[in-house]
């Protein structure tokens, strides 16, 4: 089983998100940033890794918010995502969209499939409050 990292960046009450570019295996789905853990890093340094590879953002690294298992069909793979406080801005190196949402509007919104456990977590489990951050 693969290990994933994802970050929960919230400002303002708003979740962050990206889109899947056309060339990518889920294209148009909409993620929390992040990706595969290497090797023996640990989660908290994959995702400092993988949001300055992919987004061009530093920040602290802050509790684990959600996890998740999920089976794809390429594979099954366990989902960490960790509150994160950026401390730059972003510029999309790899996604084609990025969007700052709501609990509300986040239903409009095409989830990945493994997003949407993470996402009803922070929603319902954790009591996602659009005036406090996930920390």
């Amino acid at each position: 089983m693969r290990r994933v990292t994802a970050a929960v960046i919230i400002e303002q009450g708003r979740l962050f998100l990206v889109r899947r570019p056309p060339s990518d295996r889920l294209a148009g789905f909409w993620e929390l940033p992040g990706g595969k853990i290497e090797g023996d890093e640990t989660p908290e340094a994959c995702l400092k890794r993988e949001l300055l590879e992919e987004l061009s953002m530093e920040g602290v690294v802050g509790d684990l918010a959600a996890t998740c298992v999920h089976r794809y069909s390429h594979g099954e793979f366990e989902l960490l995502a960790y509150a994160f406080e950026r401390t730059s801005p972003y510029e999309l190196l790899i996604h084609d969209q990025a969007a700052w949402v709501d609990h509300v509007s986040i239903r409009d919104y095409k989830l990945a499939p493994a997003d949407v456990f993470l996402v009803q977590q922070l929603m319902f489990n954790r009591g996602w409050d659009p005036a406090k951050p996930v920390k």
